[in-house]
């Protein structure tokens, strides 16, 4: 035992936690090259701005079906091949990427992307509910959420230096190669529950399909849970803002290069890593399992922080490391938060994979309606030709801000609704 209780963590679920945090980082791999490489893209004229955003948001909106259907999927199926088939098909769509120029290509491959993308994260979460018992869950699931900004930072650093060298094409083909080396890793490491008979964990038998469809049917009606999805849907404008257009913004609205508007990309993706797997132990161990409290004070952080992104003068390069520092930090705990955690404590282990499709649904609608609205708030904002234009971001800061804000205001009424639904069950 440790000096949290807890049971001694078992080398079957060491393999699985490792294999599902590097495994679902290089999703996100072959999920965020088009961040990269739409600057160039945009600037040799293969796609407008309004296009690029018409595009990820192709992704963000099949990934929102996607997760629906996949988080109620994994409740029922073999974890490993619903993770390893999605990192698959996901990597070859970037290898074909890298092959054309065309925007229905572009359009209907990325939305395709984003089906593959969805098949991730409802194996992980449902595998390490059922590996880990809930006084671990927390730590857990925040290490695991780190999983985001590993990825991110690979794509921000990587990514950004092979298309910086050799162009946008071969980023396709970067993030491809990295995501055919995470199947094999997730093939010889993750586990389903099946396979472990001979575990010292304690697992309980799998539920009937009557029993899991009844828990699943009461998630849908679950206040709780919605207003965490539609808390969660704000905070992934806020998200993606910064990883779909924040390269973007660094380049044309400080005058950085690819390469350093990238690294300050990547600056916030590494510090998400400390806001994420501090996150989970902050929870459990300094609110005792109270999600609510820390979700409103890192949202409250990270408008302020946003703030500072947006309206930090140019040429002031150490405030923008600063303000990207701390973004990471705040919106690293609000991914662990309110994009899965919370919902999954308010819900049976039987049905973490639904809780988990209904935040994730609302979640990409947010991000996809992010990417069209900002895709064509930044074109509107546009004055000369392209490749050598200059952009106003006012009207899109405005919108981010006040996505970050109604995050609060969710939250804290998710968190009015648990109580109330605490002082019905204990009445």
């Amino acid at each position: 035992m440790n000096p949290f209780g807890w049971r001694a963590v078992t080398r079957t679920q060491w393999a699985v936690f490792a294999s599902s945090t590097l495994g679902y980082g290089i999703y996100y791999v072959c999920r965020l090259s088009l961040s990269v490489v739409k600057g160039p893209i945009v600037d040799e004229g293969v796609l407008t701005e309004a296009q690029i955003g018409l595009v990820e948001s192709g992704l963000f909106y099949a990934y929102a079906a996607g997760k629906f259907a996949n988080g109620f999927l994994a409740d029922r199926v073999s974890l490993k091949r619903l993770f390893a088939i999605g990192l698959l098909g996901s990597a070859a769509i970037n290898l074909a990427l890298g092959s054309t120029g065309l925007f229905a290509v572009f359009l209907a491959l990325w939305a395709l992307n984003g089906w593959m993308q969805s098949m991730g994260a409802p194996a992980c979460v449902v595998g390490l509910t059922r590996w880990f018992e809930r006084r671990q869950r927390g730590t857990f699931y925040g290490l695991w959420s780190s999983s985001h900004n590993i990825g991110e930072g690979m794509t921000f650093l990587l990514t950004a230096a092979v298309v910086a060298t050799w162009g946008w094409r071969a980023g396709f083909t970067a993030s491809a190669t990295m995501g055919f080396a995470g199947v094999g890793v997730i093939w010889l490491l993750f586990r389903d529950r099946s396979a472990v008979a001979t575990s010292s964990v304690s697992v309980p038998d799998d539920p009937g399909a009557k029993m899991v469809g009844v828990e699943q049917w009461r998630v849908l009606r679950n206040p709780v849970v919605w207003s965490i999805a539609m808390a969660s849907a704000l905070m992934y404008v806020t998200r993606y803002a910064v990883n779909s257009w924040g390269v973007f913004f660094f380049q044309h609205a400080r005058d950085y290069s690819l390469v350093t508007a990238g690294g300050l990309v990547a600056v916030s993706s590494v510090c998400g890593v400390i806001g994420t797997i501090s996150s989970g132990w902050i929870s459990d161990v300094l609110f005792r399992g109270d999600r609510f409290k820390p979700a409103v004070l890192f949202g409250l952080l990270n408008l302020a922080v946003l703030a500072l992104v947006l309206w930090t003068p140019k040429g002031i390069y150490a405030l923008d490391v600063v303000a990207m520092v701390g973004f990471g930090l705040t919106i690293g705990a609000l991914v662990c938060y309110l994009g899965g955690l919370m919902a999954v404590d308010s819900v049976p282990k039987e049905a973490a994979g639904a809780a988990l499709g209904v935040v994730g649904i609302a979640s990409y609608l947010g991000a996809g309606t992010q990417d069209i609205l900002s895709g064509w708030l930044i074109g509107r904002g546009r004055e000369g030709e392209v490749g050598a234009a200059t952009y106003d971001f006012t009207a899109v800061g405005w919108c981010w801000l006040g996505a970050a804000f109604g995050t609060v205001l969710l939250t804290l009424l998710a968190q009015q609704l648990h109580r109330g639904s605490a002082t019905l069950r204990n009445g």
